[in-house]
């Protein structure tokens, strides 16, 4: 049997990839189960899959988990170290869907023992691309892409040769916020920007859908995994979801990669490549579509992608910053302490803070500076936030 390890499976993506492995019964050998704060959940599935060893982050819940795992055989473990301790536990694949920065560890340690690890962390990419990649290629181990976008990006380049490749496009579906009038955005509420209109994703990633900024990420995240450059990159906006991303070529063909809004699709793409199995997903009938739309994303609405491609302009440690401080803006909405549109001003005022202190962003790209990066960009993020106050 493949042995899988699933980092983040009470997460949508995890349970989308426990999904698709309950599917399978006899063919998967689950060793590690990790999660946050629903230990419920994270027992219930570790026990259902007979896993080896459970995680929660969190280190007070330790007790709780041990106690609902009590008799079933399983491992529990909390904390940072008992991430790590479990992304050296022998494994053929490894989902990585841990939310944030928080995930860049733990896949560092995975790619180390040369296995396969699927990316759903996009902030990974983000914060040190060069150095995951390069950890992958040191240790022979295989990196590959799940989020949709890139997914297909990836499946669009099969058997094609990247000096071909003129442009990617990858496309957004505008988030809740789409069709709003501006001047109606700083008084989004937090329930209206956790309400996606077509994928069903987590509260972080729907808001951060809302505002672009996951969009932002991916624009980072397509660079460095393709290893293309910034203007060869484009954002359309496509309502439907349908059309996840294209790869336009230097003979003016496009490939378009089309498929249900289901996450199901790149998990099981990469779960089973280089093979091409069943999946559990809608079949699209495009007589039923009707059409497919697209927009150029308004700059006044989705800031958050300018920023993204000053980031890569400016190159070095800045997307560490960008995403930290991305990441505690959103804290801060969340927690009311500021507007939804507030959220990317907050950003770029990190950013400035950040590139000012003089030779930080130039720094080597290893773990310890980017998480030197991501602590001071979150501290300065939460002082901006202090001084809007006053």
């Amino acid at each position: 049997m493949r042995k899988v390890t699933i980092f983040g499976a009470t997460g949508s993506i995890g349970q989308s990839t426990i999904d698709l492995i309950r599917r399978s019964p006899g063919t998967y050998d689950v060793v590690a189960l990790t999660g946050g704060r629903n230990i419920a959940r994270l027992a219930e599935d570790a026990i259902a899959l007979k896993a080896d060893l459970a995680v929660t982050a969190h280190e007070e819940l330790l007790q709780p988990l041990r106690e609902a795992l009590q008799g079933s055989g399983v491992e529990a473990a909390a904390g940072q170290g008992a991430l790590l301790e479990a992304a050296t536990r022998p494994a053929d694949w490894i989902m990585s869907a841990i939310v944030g920065a928080a995930g860049l560890a733990p896949g560092l340690k995975a790619l180390e023992q040369g296995t396969t690890l699927a990316l759903a962390n996009k902030e990974s990419l983000v914060c040190a691309g060069k150095l995951l990649l390069a950890t992958a290629k040191q240790h022979g181990a295989r990196l590959l892409p799940v989020d949709s976008e890139h997914s297909a990006v990836f499946q669009g380049l099969v058997g094609e040769d990247m000096d071909a490749v003129e442009r990617i496009i990858i496309t957004a579906s505008g988030g809740a916020f789409r069709d709003w009038p501006i001047g109606d955005l700083p008084n989004a509420t937090l329930a209206q920007a956790s309400s996606h209109p077509n994928w069903d994703m987590g509260q972080r990633i729907t808001i951060d859908s809302a505002s672009m900024f996951n969009k932002a990420l991916e624009v980072i995240e397509t660079r460095e995994y393709f290893q293309v450059e910034p203007d060869q990159i484009e954002v359309l906006v496509h309502p439907e979801s349908m059309v996840h991303a294209l790869v336009g070529f230097r003979d003016g063909a496009l490939m378009a990669h089309l498929g249900a809004p289901d996450m199901r699709h790149a998990i099981g793409y990469a779960l089973h490549w280089p093979e091409r199995r069943d999946l559990p997903v809608a079949r699209l009938d495009l007589t039923q579509v009707g059409q497919l739309n697209f927009r150029t994303p308004d700059a006044a609405r989705y800031p958050a992608l300018h920023q993204a491609y000053a980031v890569m302009e400016r190159g070095g440690l800045m997307g560490a910053a960008f995403n930290a401080a991305k990441e505690r803006a959103l804290d801060h909405f969340i927690s009311g302490h500021i507007r939804f549109t507030d959220m990317a001003e907050v950003t770029a005022k990190v950013l400035d803070r950040i590139e000012a202190q003089s030779g930080l962003i130039d720094s080597a790209m290893t773990l310890d500076n980017v998480s030197k990066i991501d602590h001071l960009s979150r501290q300065a993020a939460d002082v901006a936030v202090a001084e809007d106050k006053r």
